[in-house]
């Protein structure tokens, strides 16, 4: 597993070598800001709530998240207790607000994922895909700022996504058992 650390190292460095931009930053600071505590995933599932048209979408959205949290967040965080990479990895530098918490698996990419995955099934296509792309923004600014390796990111949003898949089994499920 060493050359995995190794290579998860060296796309960080790469990264803030010949990605980071000046002009880049304060946007990657934003959109990585979108993520935090998932709030703006949790605020457009709660406004979407209020729209009959959205609300299959919007609580297969919030039940997608929650479940993403539970395993994300609550479980594997704390079993793992992977430090974060600007602690580890000589000259790579974070930007914007320090984390607290443990890196694998990145919460922002999980929420990110299971809220987008779940509104590109239920939200016509001109509303899901531009979430969808605004979650993988999401996804790159955490390696972007600093604050998650690679692997952190990728399982991050495989699990996102596959407790987006849960959810929606889960909501035609029920919606089937009661007609």
């Amino acid at each position: 597993m060493d050359w995995l650390i190794t290579l998860d190292a060296n796309i960080l460095l790469w990264i803030q070598t010949h990605l980071r931009k000046e002009i880049l930053t304060p946007i990657m600071l934003f959109i990585t800001n979108l993520g935090n505590s998932g709030w703006f995933w949790l605020i457009l599932l709660a406004i979407l709530l209020f729209f009959t048209k959205y609300r299959k979408a919007a609580l297969t959205g919030v039940i997608a998240v929650l479940i993403g949290f539970i395993i994300t967040n609550l479980c594997i965080k704390n079993i793992v207790a992977r430090t974060r990479p600007y602690e580890v990895i000589e000259g790579l530098q974070y930007l914007g607000i320090r984390p607290h918490d443990f890196s694998f698996p990145s919460g922002h990419s999980t929420c990110s994922m299971a809220a987008s995955v779940a509104l590109l099934e239920g939200l016509p296509k001109k509303a899901g895909i531009p979430l969808f792309i605004l979650a993988l923004f999401i996804c790159f600014s955490r390696l972007y700022v600093g604050v998650h390796y690679p692997t952190d990111v990728l399982a991050g949003a495989l699990i996102g996504s596959a407790a987006a898949v849960a959810a929606i089994f889960l909501v035609k499920r029920k919606q089937g058992s009661n007609p």
